[in-house]
C-alpha cells in the first residue's frame, strides 16, 4: 500500500487537484498544513484528504515525517502541492521492494508537458557544486562542467537508471527504510537541503535510488517558497546550505563552502541593496576560520538564529 503526504502552506490554489490524483493511484492521502492562513484546511478535507492542521509553521522536515507517522501504509510518497500524478506509482514500490534500494522517484513534467530537466534529477552536491551555486556562476554560466554535471544534464531522463538526488516534490521511500535513517532532519526548518540530506544518508548507508521516467507528476513548481521575503528566503537558503556542508562535506570542503557563500553574499549585497546579504556574507565569512569540526553540525541553525537576532536589531 501507498500513502501520499503532501505539506501544504497557502497552498489552497493547487491543493484539490493534487489531493483528487494522489487519491485515485494511492491508497490514503495525508495533508499536513503548517499554519496557512488561506483555506488549503478546508479545500483539503473538501477534497477527501486526512487533514494534519499544525497552529505553527513547523517547517517542511517536521510536517513530512508527522505525516509518514500517520500512514497506514507501507510506502509513503511525498509530494509537493503543486504536484500532480499523471498515473500510478506503484512501479516506484516495487522498485522500494528490490534489494538495496532506499527510494524511487518518477519524472517530473512541467505544464507545458516538458521534462524538468535539471530539477527532476540531480547529483548529490559537492564543494564545488555548493561553491558555484552561493557564487551565482550557476546563474550566469549555466552551461558550465560543474553545473552540467549536477543538474544531470548529460543524463538520458528518458531511461530508467540509478540516480542520486531526485526532487523532493515526488519521492518515493518505505516508511521502513525512513525509520531506519530517522525520518528528515528538522534542523533543516523552514525548508532547503532537508530532502538531499535525507537521501545523502541514503548513500552513506548503501541504499541506491531509483528512476523512473515511465512514472510521471506534472509540477507547476516554486509555489511555496515564492511566497517569503526575498531577504528571508536567501537567509533559508544559505543557512541550510552551510548546514549540510557541515554535516556532509569534510571540515576544508566546509570552509570551503562558507568562504563561497561569503563572498556570493557580498556580490548579492552589492547588486541587490538587501540588507540580510550583509548579514549572511558576515556571518558565513566568520566561520571559514572559526568553526571547528566539533561543532560543525550547529553552523546552519546558529547561522540563521544570528541573522534572526541581526535582523530584529536592525
Amino acid at each position: 500500500m501507498i500513502g501520499t503526504v503532501i505539506v501544504s502552506f497557502n497552498s489552497a490554489k493547487f491543493l484539490d487537484d493534487s489531493i483528487r490524483a494522489a487519491a485515485r493511484f494511492t491508497h490514503e492521502v495525508v495533508v499536513v498544513d503548517n499554519a496557512s492562513e488561506d483555506d488549503s484546511v478546508e479545500v483539503a478535507a473538501r477534497a477527501g484528504a486526512k487533514v494534519l492542521s499544525n497552529p505553527v509553521n513547523r517547517g517542511f522536515a517536521a510536517a513530512v515525517n508527522q505525516g509518514v507517522r500517520s500512514l497506514r501504509s507501507e510506502f509513503a510518497l511525498i509530494l509537493n502541492p503543486d504536484t500532480v500524478l499523471v498515473n500510478s506509482p506503484a512501479p516506484l514500490a516495487e522498485a522500494c521492494q528490490l534489494p538495496g534500494v532506499g527510494a524511487a522517484a518518477g519524472r517530473l513534467a512541467g505544464p507545458d508537458g516538458h521534462t524538468q530537466t535539471g530539477f527532476t534529477v540531480r547529483r548529490l552536491p559537492t564543494t564545488w557544486t555548493l561553491s558555484f551555486e552561493a557564487l551565482g556562476i550557476n546563474r550566469v554560466w549555466p552551461s558550465n562542467p560543474v553545473n552540467r554535471s549536477y543538474r544531470c544534464l548529460d543524463l538520458d531522463l528518458r531511461v530508467a537508471q540509478q540516480v542520486e538526488q531526485p526532487a523532493g516534490a515526488f519521492l518515493l521511500f518505505s516508511k521502513k527504510t525512513w525509520e531506519e535513517l530517522g525520518g528528515l532532519d528538522e534542523s533543516f526548518h523552514p525548508v532547503w537541503f532537508e530532502d538531499v540530506d535525507l537521501l545523502a544518508r541514503m548513500q552513506a548507508a548503501n541504499l541506491m535510488v531509483w528512476y523512473d521516467p515511465d512514472v510521471v507528476a506534472s509540477h507547476h513548481g516554486g509555489h511555496s517558497v515564492s511566497q517569503l521575503d526575498p531577504g528571508i528566503r536567501q537567509t533559508y537558503w544559505y543557512g541550510n546550505l552551510l548546514r549540510y556542508a557541515a554535516k556532509h562535506f569534510s571540515p576544508f570542503g566546509f570552509r570551503a563552502t562558507a568562504a563561497a557563500a561569503a563572498a556570493g553574499c557580498v556580490i548579492r549585497w552589492a547588486a541587490t541593496g538587501i540588507r540580510e546579504y550583509g548579514s549572511l556574507a558576515w556571518l558565513a565569512g566568520a566561520r571559514v576560520f572559526g568553526a571547528a569540526p566539533a561543532v560543525r553540525l550547529s553552523i546552519g541553525h546558529e547561522l540563521k538564529k544570528e541573522t534572526k537576532e541581526e535582523m530584529q536589531g536592525c
